[in-house]
């Protein structure tokens, strides 16, 4: 297939997804639709379509095209000429705020890349994210009795049962298809997916279960398809004990219950893609957050579910990163998540004196670099930098320190996305600027 040919179906697909729309919109004025029926049959339509895309194109490029047109062309259904009234009603028609259709794409384009073309780690997440979670959703709309609250509204255990009898289904179903994981393997593979995918569904928030969904069934499946039972056995019960210590210890650290179980997933998601070393950082980051909202309260309306978000956006983001360019990684996630423990760590310092910020800030620059310099030992990937961890190490740290400390009223609010971006700088630039060099740019 030639490159044009690939470059006029990606927009053909675009062109559908809008017909389709266009259809249900339609279709829902004359029938009276509700908003949500509408948002999930697009929800549908598009995932079934993502379905064919490692089977419709022969490269990989026109995929990524594919995805970014349509996230363009989704922020554009958002302006208020579309979204009321135009062809953006059809996803924009609920009373909630959420991000679903923009996450969708990306979890698409994301479980696309980290699949490698493997079968099963793209077709059982996508499928999941498309039937499962269209069926939860509207089985909670028309026949949900029994609730459970969230922070931003509420959900049916209605619902998040039939979420885990869809997924089980085609956990099987895939399972036996795609793969030649023993017959005992597959029932234990299977209710452990449905029931991760479950609390993951049911637990998620303004439509992230559009990405971590899809993203945490495929992360889990690579890591444990093969795993023996008794592996995969002790594996939820750990899980399941996670979820039951961090419960009791919620109340005393001012965290509610949902926050602390969207806490467990994501620490489990990312143990399941890294060792131990990586995953100290984070969990330090959430310690740091908690402490910070305590110290010096953000006006952020969900704070600790937005740093669980962005934590997980930007781990997703730097393995992708790391993928797509075929070099490791981890120092520059690791160098990120340091800055964000001590830029949330300097904005918990405000009551204090001058002095007394200066002396902390600079203990704060000096034992981050040193904590992240000795994690970064124990992996064998990040040798491949020929460069000075500790060099770029005392860049971010003081970036980080200084900026919230000069100007702290300007992360009161949306501070887990401001202090993500700013912890984010250096890291991308080193990173760009080791990728030039490898490729011969520099």
């Amino acid at each position: 297939m030639t490159p044009a040919m690939q470059v006029a179906i990606a927009f053909g697909s675009v062109a559908i997804l809008l017909g389709l729309m266009a259809l249900v919109r339609r279709q829902a004025r004359a029938s009276g639709w509700s908003a949500e029926v509408q948002r999930k049959l697009v929800h549908i339509g598009t995932g079934l379509y993502a379905l064919g895309l490692p089977w419709l194109f022969t490269d990989q490029w026109p995929v990524y095209m594919l995805i970014g047109i349509t996230i363009v062309v989704m922020l554009i259904l958002r302006l208020p000429r579309f979204a009321k009234g135009g062809l953006g009603e059809t996803l924009h028609g609920v009373e909630r705020q959420s991000w679903g259709d923009l996450l969708l794409a990306l979890a698409i384009g994301v479980v696309f890349a980290l699949s490698e073309g493997r079968a099963i780690l793209y077709i059982l997440p996508i499928a999941t994210l498309t039937l499962a979670d269209a069926a939860a959703a509207l089985t909670g709309t028309r026949y949900g009795k029994q609730f459970f609250q969230i922070e931003d509204g509420q959900k049916s255990v209605e619902g998040s049962a039939v979420f885990f009898m869809v997924t089980l289904i085609l956990s099987m179903v895939c399972l036996l298809l795609l793969t030649e994981v023993p017959r005992a393997n597959v029932i234990l593979l299977a209710v452990i997916l449905a029931a991760f995918g479950t609390l993951v569904e049911a637990d998620s928030w303004r439509g992230f279960d559009n990405f971590f969904l899809p993203t945490g069934l495929m992360l889990f499946l690579n890591m444990n398809l093969t795993a023996p039972a008794l592996d995969l056995g002790l594996l939820i019960l750990i899980y399941a004990l996670a979820i039951w210590i961090f419960l009791r210890v919620a109340p005393s650290v001012g965290l509610t219950p949902h926050a602390v179980r969207v806490y467990v997933v994501a620490m489990f998601l990312i143990l399941s893609v890294t060792q131990v070393q990586n995953a100290v950082l984070p969990a330090l980051v959430f310690a740091a957050h908690a402490l910070t909202c305590r110290a010096a309260p953000c006006q952020a309306q969900y704070p600790e579910l937005d740093i669980v978000a962005a934590i997980c956006l930007v781990s997703f983001a730097w393995l992708t990163a790391g993928l797509v360019t075929d070099m490791n990684a981890l120092a520059f996630y690791g160098l990120t998540m340091t800055g964000l423990v001590i830029a949330f760590l300097t904005l918990s310092l405000g009551a204090f004196t001058v002095a007394i910020q200066v002396a902390a800030m600079a203990v704060l620059i000096a034992g981050g670099v040193a904590l992240y310099t000795w994690l970064m030992t124990f992996n064998v990937a990040t040798k491949m930098w020929a460069g000075s961890p500790t060099a770029l190490a005392l860049v971010t740290a003081a970036i980080t320190a200084t900026i919230p400390a000069v100007w702290p009223a300007q992360f009161a609010n949306q501070r887990a996305v401001k202090l993500t971006v700013l912890a984010m700088a250096c890291p991308v630039l080193g990173y760009v600027g080791l990728m030039g060099g490898h490729l011969g740019w520099l």
